[in-house]
């Protein structure tokens, strides 16, 4: 068994203090919305390393030889049938891997998309076989605050806007956004399978954002852990003196990572369910190749 004191040695574990302030965490002391002790966390303004790519030794190359043959022959083979090789070490990522992960959406074998700690979507494994490394930067929560009088208003998307996917010729308008957080008084905590992004005064000085991440893993309960759900539980807390009016809005492209929402013949549905709860069908038209 593994004491949690283990927690405390670790550089991005506890202690709070380096990352939250006690008075923002009694705030979120109520409805999970407060990170646990044990998790792993990051400032939102940190930016990840890029891991370094090993290399092996002259014996290590010739006993895998063999390995590497028959490795050659399936990745032909499976491409003379139009299709891509799921393990392929002769090609190159055009993307870099880099510690930006942070905990995956999704259920148990349902496939999955992982949200960097930063607070974009990324590692598009919804096709068995392929993944999407690159970001859709266009998928962000955002947010708009005013407050009595009108004297103070605050917009910014709830991500830094130093993002890799941002400043590029096809970035599609996005570096227009208002990229206005710095991430400096931001927080991200990871603890599978749950995640909590803090606001610590960010974009609202007098405003507390508890973001929550929850996807389903629930134990001896597998038909419900394989869902391919992930739910976002925002809890707001205004420490100013004016009443704030807060509207959250969620963007997200119909795609399935990569550049397939531009593929066409997507289509968008509103919905209202006989429970009251209202939302958007995204019906994907998959690009087959033959």
């Amino acid at each position: 068994m593994v004491s949690g004191n283990i927690f405390l040695c670790r550089k991005h574990s506890w202690p709070p203090e380096e990352y939250i302030s006690k008075a923002t965490l009694l705030l979120f002391d109520f409805d999970s919305a407060a990170p646990p002790e044990q998790a792993w966390r990051r400032r939102l303004n940190s930016h990840a390393n890029i891991l370094k790519e090993f290399s092996v030794t002259f014996m290590e190359a010739i006993r895998m030889v063999r390995l590497g043959i028959r490795l050659w022959s399936y990745i032909r083979e499976e491409a003379s049938h139009g299709r891509k090789a799921p393990i392929d070490p002769f090609t190159r990522e055009s993307c870099k891997p880099s510690a930006s992960q942070g905990v995956p959406l999704g259920g148990m074998g349902s496939g999955s998309i992982s949200r960097g700690f930063r607070g974009e979507f990324r590692q598009w494994q919804i096709i068995p076989g392929t993944r999407e490394a690159s970001p859709v930067m266009a998928n962000q929560f955002s947010i708009f605050i005013s407050r009595d009088g009108g004297n103070k208003r605050y917009a910014s998307v709830l991500a830094p806007g130093q993002h890799e996917g941002l400043g590029k010729a096809g970035d599609d308008g996005l570096s227009s956004w208002g990229w206005n957080l710095s991430g400096q008084h931001s927080t991200y905590h990871a603890l599978f399978p749950r995640a909590w992004t803090i606001y610590d005064g960010e974009p609202d000085p007098e405003l507390k954002i508890s973001c929550r991440q929850i996807s389903p893993f629930i134990p001896d309960n597998y038909r419900d852990s394989s869902l391919p759900t992930a739910v976002f539980v925002y809890t707001l807390v205004n420490t100013g003196k004016e009443r704030a009016k807060v509207s959250l809005l969620f963007t997200w492209a119909n795609s399935i990572g990569g550049v397939s929402h531009l593929s066409g013949d997507h289509v968008n549905e509103p919905f209202i369910g006989e429970d009251g709860v209202s939302g958007v069908l995204l019906h994907h038209k998959q690009v087959i190749k033959p």
